[in-house]
């Protein structure tokens, strides 16, 4: 295994890792969290399982509308299915609800900001994205819709329905949706892994066959 794969995946787990943990801050902050932990919560409070495993859950769902729409997943996908869910749990478990005002800003804060820096590692790991990752880039592939439009109405959607299911809106979740963009505009450049370079050695072209035929011209006197 070449180290330059070797460090996209401990990248990717790293940062699958830290995606959860984030989303854990970000509810235990109390203030609101993005849209789809809206819907993860709400899913939550209706069936009694586990956040974390709804949200896994909730990830297997968006899989399957990538069918229709001929998106491909990777190691990261699967990854991202299986690893984001138990994380959040972890979270959940080490991290305190906060009820001061200032330590749930800096809670949440930090968790947003956690939350960036790990989708720059995951995404610039180039190891297949997440569902919902997959989804948008997948609907804009397939119909030609921009970009900023399937993002914003995906959003629309899953808040919408996480909200009638009784997931927590509050400023925190406005914030997410304002500020998350420029951040991980930010992030994914910076821990983005270019394609390791092709150290395979050049062929040697073949060197051109001299001329040993005779002449055929006739040799003439001077």
């Amino acid at each position: 295994m070449s180290w330059n794969l070797l460090r996209r995946l401990a990248q990717l787990l790293i940062g699958l890792f830290l995606y959860g943990f984030a989303i854990a801050m970000m509810i235990r902050a109390g203030l609101g969290v993005s849209p789809w932990d809206v819907l993860g919560q709400g899913t939550s409070l209706q069936t009694g399982i586990p956040f974390g495993w709804a949200t896994n859950l909730i990830g297997l769902a968006v899989l399957l509308l990538w069918i229709p729409i001929r998106q491909k997943p990777g190691i990261g996908t699967v990854l991202n299915v299986l690893l984001i869910g138990p994380s959040a749990e972890v979270g959940l478990a080490v991290v305190p609800a906060q009820t001061d005002i200032w330590a749930q800003a800096l809670l949440f804060a930090g968790g947003l900001v956690m939350l960036a820096v790990a989708t720059g590692l995951y995404i610039g790991a180039r190891m297949g994205p997440g569902p919902r990752d997959g989804l948008m880039t997948g609907l804009h592939a397939r119909f030609g819709w921009p970009l900023w439009t399937v993002r914003t109405g995906i959003e629309v959607c899953v808040l919408a329905i996480g909200w009638a299911l009784g997931g927590s809106v509050g400023l925190g979740t406005v914030a997410f949706a304002l500020l998350i963009g420029p951040l991980v505009s930010r992030t994914v450049p910076l821990f983005h892994i270019p394609a390791a370079p092709d150290t395979t050695p050049p062929v040697p072209e073949s060197e051109p066959v001299p001329d040993t035929a005779p002449d055929p011209r006739p040799v003439t006197g001077c």
